[in-house]
């Protein structure tokens, strides 16, 4: 299994910007996948995620973005999407995601089983 993120770039505060998470060799709708990012001299860090279609596709969020950032699934697709609005300059990072088989919201990178690379988002003041 192999996934990819992608949409990353330059946006500015208060823009929005759609990344998407395509899966190669595996169906998205098995899979709990969320999206990680890390900043500049900081630790990865949990943003959302949605749970599997067995799961009820249930989105879930971290509280820093709760009401600015959107997760989606399209199983046709096979990609997961974050829809991110209001974006700030604290948003900026290289955005990852990553898939799971488990269904409990995962919100750990130890619990995410497949990882794709990162793509930057940098938010301009």
């Amino acid at each position: 299994v192999q996934l990819q993120a992608y949409g990353g770039g330059l946006v500015q505060a208060g823009g929005c910007l759609r990344l998407s998470c395509a899966i190669a060799g595996g169906t998205m709708f098995r899979y709990t996948v969320g999206w990680f990012r890390q900043a500049p001299g900081k630790e990865r860090e949990f943003v959302v995620g949605i749970t599997s279609t067995s799961g009820g596709n249930v989105p879930y969020y971290a509280d820093s973005v709760k009401d600015r950032f959107t997760i989606s699934r399209d199983n046709v697709r096979n990609t997961v999407y974050l829809q991110m609005n209001s974006l700030k300059p604290e948003d900026t990072a290289v955005f990852y995601c990553a898939a799971s088989y488990r269904n409990l919201r995962p919100r750990q990178e130890a619990d995410m089983d497949y990882w794709g690379q990162g793509t930057l988002v940098t938010v301009s003041s």
